[in-house]
């Protein structure tokens, strides 16, 4: 029997994908736990600190442990320094988009990767993949992702980006730039992060999404 090599390469990459995103979210889950042991034993403690910095030391700690951890000063030099965002610092390689999220606007590592792992269900020709964490020791901790680079594009018009969202079975919301399903919620998705290609392709690079 014959396979056809596409189909081949495509399966291939299907369960990479999929390999990557399960990756992802045993991340999330393994800085859950371990800040639950911290809050667990330190809560009520004269050594306590907030979550959102205790999540930051363990999530340097397991980086690491893992060989995951990259200085601020070499994470800088990643590639050609690319558009910026309040949220993300961007470096391009190639064909290869890497971004430094300093976590404006996740409230936390763990919830950052939680929408990382939606994004790549919701829109997987965006996928990203996790790299590791970036930072200076004992202080700032920023994840590092990836993402194949979109080229000679352009902003999305919000029409396209409306009839994009309503062929994926999103309703559209009120507020603009929000969507909703049965499932997720997905705002911000306004031209600014969503590219047309030459041939007319959406690609969202980048949305808040939740569960509801």
């Amino acid at each position: 029997m014959k396979y056809d090599l596409s189909e081949s390469i495509s399966q291939r990459s299907s369960r990479e994908k999929d390999a990557e995103n399960n990756r992802i979210k045993k991340i999330s889950d393994e800085l859950r736990r371990r800040c639950q042991l911290y809050e667990t034993k330190f809560g009520d403690s004269k050594v306590y600190v907030n979550h959102f910095d205790a999540e930051q030391r363990i999530a340097e700690e397991w980086a690491k442990e893992n060989d995951l951890w990259i200085a601020m000063d070499e994470a800088f030099q990643i590639g050609v320094p690319g558009p910026s965002g309040h949220e993300n610092y961007t470096f391009i390689i190639q064909d290869t988009i890497f971004k430094i999220n300093n976590l404006l606007n996740n409230g936390g590592v763990a919830n950052l990767l939680d929408k990382i792992t939606f994004h790549n269900i919701l829109f997987p020709e965006t996928f990203y993949y996790f790299i590791g964490f970036a930072g200076f020791d004992g202080r700032s901790v920023m994840p590092i992702l990836r993402q194949d680079l979109i080229k000679n594009a352009s902003p999305a018009t919000s029409i396209e980006i409306d009839t994009y969202m309503a062929a994926i079975g999103f309703i559209k919301n009120p507020v603009d730039g929000k969507f909703e399903n049965d499932t997720y919620a997905v705002w911000d998705v306004v031209p600014r992060n969503v590219l047309k290609d030459k041939d007319g392709d959406i690609f969202i690079i980048d949305a808040e999404i939740a569960l509801k």
